[in-house]
C-alpha cells in the first residue's frame, strides 16, 4: 500500500510540498439538488480556508458579509463577527442531524458542519490519507468502463469528520483521483453517492480537480444520470505555506 500511496501523493503534487503547507485558500461556488431540498442558498464565489494540519475549515463572509463560519472537527461549529465575537455555536454538531427537522431543512450551523467537513475532505484528499489511523486496501479492478481505474477502499479513523467510515477512491492511469463513492450519513443512511472529479489544474505545487459532481448511486457501481446532488466549481486555490517553509 505504501508504494501506491506514495505514487498517488506524487501525482497530486508531492508529499514534501504538502507538508510545507499550512492551509489552502480557495474560492468556490456550489449548488445542486441537495441545496434545494434542504432550503439552502447556493454558494457563489465564497472564499474558504482548508487547514492541512488539523480538521478545521473556515468560510469567509458567510453566512452574512462580515461574518466568519468555522468548523472545528466534530467538536464544534460557530459563527463569529468581524471582531471575533462568537454569535452562535453548536457543540458536537453531527449529533444534531438525528432530529426530525433535518429531514426537511438545514439551518446555518447544519450547513456549516456538512459543507465544512465535506469541502475540507475534498480539498485535502488524497494527502488526507497521510494522517494516522487510516486503513487502505486495494480492490480488484471492475469490468467494463471502470476497468482502467485503480480502486482503494479507505477506512477513516473516528476523529476525522467525513461522510462515512468506509469509502472507495478511484484513480486513473496517472493516479489522479477521478471518483469517490460514499454514504452521506448526515443526509441519511440511504444517501449513497458517486462523486466525480474533473478538469484538473495546477495551483502552486498541487494538482486538484476544479469541477466536481455528486450523483446518486443506488445500485451497483454505475451512478444515476441525475439529479446532480451537489455541483462544485473551484475557481482558484492558493496554497499557504508555513512561515518556516516560506522563509
Amino acid at each position: 500500500m505504501m508504494k501506491i500511496l506514495q505514487e498517488i501523493f506524487e501525482a497530486h503534487g508531492g508529499r514534501d510540498y504538502w507538508q510545507s503547507l499550512e492551509a489552502l485558500d480557495a474560492e468556490i461556488s456550489a449548488g445542486g439538488f441537495l441545496f434545494t431540498v434542504k432550503r439552502r442558498p447556493v454558494l457563489r464565489h465564497v472564499r474558504m480556508w482548508a487547514y492541512t494540519r488539523e480538521s478545521r475549515f473556515t468560510f469567509f463572509d458567510y453566512p452574512q458579509p462580515g461574518q466568519t463560519a468555522e468548523l472545528i472537527g466534530n467538536d464544534e461549529v460557530r459563527i463569529v463577527d468581524n471582531s471575533g465575537k462568537i454569535l452562535v455555536r453548536r457543540k458536537t454538531p453531527r449529533n444534531a442531524f438525528r432530529g426530525l427537522r433535518h429531514q426537511f431543512f438545514w439551518d446555518d450551523l447544519d450547513f456549516i458542519y456538512f459543507a465544512g467537513y465535506a469541502t475540507w475532505n475534498y480539498l485535502t484528499t488524497p494527502f488526507l490519507l497521510m494522517r494516522k489511523g487510516f486503513t487502505v486496501e486495494e480492490l480488484e479492478p471492475l469490468p467494463g468502463e471502470l476497468s482502467p481505474f485503480r480502486r482503494l477502499r479507505v477506512t477513516f479513523p473516528e476523529d476525522i469528520p467525513t461522510h462515512s467510515k468506509h469509502q472507495i477512491f478511484y484513480f486513473d492511469e496517472k493516479l489522479l483521483l477521478r471518483r469517490l463513492d460514499y454514504t452521506a450519513e448526515v443526509v441519511g443512511n440511504w444517501a449513497h453517492a458517486a462523486h466525480l472529479c474533473e478538469d484538473y489544474r495546477t495551483f502552486g505545487g498541487i494538482k486538484a480537480p476544479t469541477r466536481r459532481r455528486v450523483l446518486p448511486l443506488l445500485f451497483g457501481n454505475r451512478p444515476m444520470p441525475g439529479p446532480t446532488l451537489v455541483a462544485i466549481e473551484v475557481h482558484h486555490i492558493q496554497p499557504i505555506q508555513t512561515v518556516s517553509s516560506a522563509a
